[in-house]
């Protein structure tokens, strides 16, 4: 995995069109968002069906725009109807590239040892 020096972790919740290149997605970032694409965040898009992931992150020189393509399953994506962006920590990054859902509550279920 592919990891960044990032201040922020932004993922666009709903679909978006992944035929875009670097300028097609800043674009979204910059004029629907209203946020700046050069601020050092990564923004996560998806595809409708949940199986195709972009990335767009500017390290200070330079853009990058990453893709990944699932060949079985699909992401668990926070499905809007809007597209709205969503803050997400750097596990919450992990465990939805892991193909878990960003909003479980801890990656082991609790229990409660009974003892004698």
């Amino acid at each position: 995995m592919i990891s960044f020096e990032t201040k922020n972790i932004y993922l666009v919740t709903g679909a978006t069109d992944l035929r875009k290149g670097i300028d097609g997605y800043a674009h979204i970032v910059q004029d629907t968002f209203h946020m700046n694409p050069f601020d050092g965040s990564v923004y996560l898009f998806c595809n409708r069906d949940h199986n195709k992931l972009k990335a767009l992150y500017y390290d200070g020189t330079g853009f990058w725009l990453l893709y990944k393509r699932l060949e079985k399953n699909t992401f668990k994506w926070k499905k809007d109807e809007q597209n709205n962006t969503l803050v997400i920590s750097e596990q919450q990054y992990r465990w939805l590239l892991e193909g878990l859902k960003i909003d479980q509550r801890t990656a082991f279920k609790e229990r409660h040892p009974k003892y004698i």
